[in-house]
């Protein structure tokens, strides 16, 4: 048995609250949340006022489920302490979060951020059929992520940069570029438009990023807070067919049904429809990410091995990607600003 640790307990917290709960070798410790109203809502372990207080317990994992701003600092805080840790995305503000997490990474201690979109269903089914090579090599990639905001959008500490670091491309956005990378490797190209036009905070509430790699694939993102509606959709084109995940089996269920279509390149002499191969469609209706990333951690505990899949190296490229699109950004609204001042 594993005695665990959870720090922070919003929403990300009472959802590894209950998968500590189902897993026949982890046990709850205790939970520190600041909030009391929060706090209240504990049951079944130890609460406590802070992290210092959480720290001093008997425990062998740390869940950080905190806002960004203090992600790393609890990561590090606990590596020191000699706990294995799993993080939530993203590990931090900043690129330079996630590289002081790393320095302070040991042989012995486990770290693992919680990018479970690796193991939704459809993604997972969607990587066995890509890496069998039957539909040829992946040529280029698109995903749409984002949400509908909402009337308590505006107040949550999302939106707030000192807090978060970055708007809807570090809160959803960075799911589908860890997805790109999943898919495609590492990419050496980055062009990015940000903008902040309809709900006016300090972070971007839309963003467009393209993608180009040595191999010549592209990858093209838009993640919204302003689509009012709740979409995922990843749509990856290979030399002989295609493989599109959309839907997303979530808590809530607001992004629809969670489907895999299998397309295989037809041309007109071989199908009946111009521009409409045949399909296959595959449907899912139980998610398991929470859990199966959860169990991969503790595999990786158990047989003393690296973590081998969302990693802090994964979370490092993850996040090179989007500083490299924040400064493309402003490199550009600043190009454009020097070539089109008054005279």
């Amino acid at each position: 048995m594993f005695n665990c640790g959870i720090v922070g307990y919003g929403y990300m917290g009472d959802i590894r609250e209950k998968v500590i709960a189902s897993h026949p070798k982890l046990q709850l410790v205790g939970i520190a949340e600041t909030n009391p109203v929060s706090r209240q809502r504990i049951q079944g372990c130890k609460a406590f006022k802070s992290f210092d207080a959480l720290l001093k317990e008997d425990t062998d994992i740390i869940f950080v489920c905190t806002p960004n701003r203090y992600s790393p600092e609890i990561c590090i805080r606990s590596m020191q302490a000699g706990k294995h840790v799993f993080c939530e995305k993203p590990p931090g503000r900043n690129l330079q979060d996630i590289k002081d997490i790393m320095a302070h990474e040991t042989k012995d201690t486990k770290l693992m951020f919680g990018f479970n979109h690796r193991f939704h269903p459809g993604i997972v089914k969607a990587k066995t059929i890509a890496d069998s090579g039957q539909l040829g090599e992946i040529v280029a990639v698109h995903g749409i992520y984002g949400k509908s905001g909402g009337k308590n959008f505006p107040a949550s500490w999302r939106n707030n940069k000192n807090i978060s670091g970055g708007g809807i491309l570090l809160d959803q956005g960075i799911h589908m570029l860890d997805l790109f990378l999943y898919f495609c490797g590492d990419f050496q190209q980055v062009k990015a438009f940000l903008s902040d036009k309809y709900w006016q905070f300090d972070v971007e509430d839309n963003a467009c990023v393209i993608l180009k790699n040595h191999d010549g694939q592209i990858a093209m993102l838009h993640s919204s807070a302003t689509f009012w509606k709740h979409q995922f959709r990843i749509h990856i084109i290979l030399k002989k067919g295609y493989l599109t995940v959309e839907g997303l089996l979530s808590k809530t269920g607001s992004y629809g049904r969670e489907t895999l279509i299998i397309g295989r390149q037809q041309f007109e002499d071989e199908t009946e429809a111009l521009g409409n191969p045949s399909e296959e469609i595959v449907y899912f209706d139980t998610d398991r990410s929470w859990e199966t990333e959860v169990n991969e951690m503790v595999r990786c505990i158990n047989e003393n091995k690296p973590v081998s899949i969302s990693s802090s190296r994964d979370a490092y490229k993850v996040m090179n990607i989007i500083d490299a699109a924040y400064k493309d950004s402003i490199s550009q609204e600043m190009s454009f600003m020097a070539v089109h001042k008054p005279a």
